[in-house]
């Protein structure tokens, strides 16, 4: 920002824009989203309960999906509260280190979100391609491990996101696109060589979010060859079991990488394209996945039905 006499000055706070142009449409808009993150709370929330109450469950397959579940709540409740805030009562600021710790939050779980759904594709190629090591190679400690590890390197890689922020200094605006803190909008406001953090941002994306889908593919390709083998009910019942996680591969990855590429390649700084693809893609996964489990996964619908105590019919699969 600029300070009294032209000079440079630190932020102290941001101004969150919320939705420009829809100003008189934001304090209506604000229930469905609101709607939609109660729904995505209680679905994961419920996810969560069914695997951790259910003994038979305590497979890796569901255990992992927990670990989602978890992370999808935190991150849609990360930004939800806030955005509901501006919509409903026009409290458009938030204080700088505020900013620093919201877009931590969001990038970091973003990258354990996809550490997560990399291990479920590793689960799921090991249960099909290898059937007989499954149960000596994902035992609960190792399923442990691996959500720690999923935890630590979601953090480590942005660790020095607000280190980076807070050596930029503020001078243009101290105004935001969004809703809430992102890096690549808060970085955009910076009235000095921003190169570092570009190509930190990247590293970032190629090294997490880059990497794990090209292991992700891989170990679908592997899964589909050895699937292409197997007989037409065993190769039914194997793509069975990878719908469901195919489904939240999509969910995650395309909003995220479509965002991404907006904000590095859109022209129109005042579209509200990447603004509308914001507030929407935090929400998309968090409300979709337990809806995706809950229908394709058997184990998961049988046992919500009798959550709510609805009988199925004898016929149902």
């Amino acid at each position: 920002m600029v300070g009294p006499n032209g000079n440079e000055s630190s932020a102290t706070y941001f101004v969150l824009i919320g939705l420009p142009g829809l100003e008189e449409a934001q304090f209506w808009l604000a229930f469905p989203l609101c709607s939609l993150y109660l729904i995505a709370v209680l679905g994961n929330l419920t996810i969560i309960y069914i695997v951790w109450t259910e003994h038979s469950l305590h497979e890796p397959m569901y255990i992992f999906l927990c670990m989602l579940s978890g992370l999808d709540i935190l991150i849609s409740t990360s930004s939800m509260p806030k955005m509901m805030a501006i919509f409903w009562f026009n409290s458009t600021t938030i204080q700088f280190d505020a900013c620093l710790l919201q877009m931590f939050a969001i990038h970091s779980l973003s990258g354990m979100e996809s550490t997560v759904l990399l291990a479920m594709a590793f689960d799921r190629y090991v249960a099909i391609c290898h059937p007989l090591r499954h149960a000596t190679v994902l035992t609960l400690p190792r399923v442990t491990k691996i959500g720690m590890a999923a935890v630590i390197r979601g953090a480590a890689l942005m660790a020095p996101l607000p280190v980076f922020i807070k050596q930029l200094p503020f001078c243009r605006s101290n105004i935001l696109s969004h809703s809430y803190c992102l890096h690549q909008d808060v970085m955009k406001l910076a009235c000095a060589d921003i190169h570092v953090n570009v190509i930190y941002g990247l590293i970032v994306i190629i090294s997490a979010i880059g990497l794990d889908s090209v292991l992700i593919s891989l170990s679908y390709l592997l899964i589909l060859k050895t699937v292409l083998g197997l007989t037409r009910e065993a190769q039914t019942k194997a793509f069975g079991t990878c719908v469901s996680h195919v489904c939240a591969v999509f969910i995650f990855y395309v909003p995220f990488i479509g965002l991404s590429m907006v904000h590095r390649f859109g022209k129109r700084q005042d579209s509200l394209l990447p603004i509308i693809m914001a507030n929407t893609y935090l929400l998309v996964p968090p409300v979709l996945n337990p809806i995706v489990y809950g229908v394709k996964t058997k184990e998961i619908r049988q046992r919500i039905l009798r959550l709510f105590h609805v009988t199925t019919l004898p016929s149902d699969p």
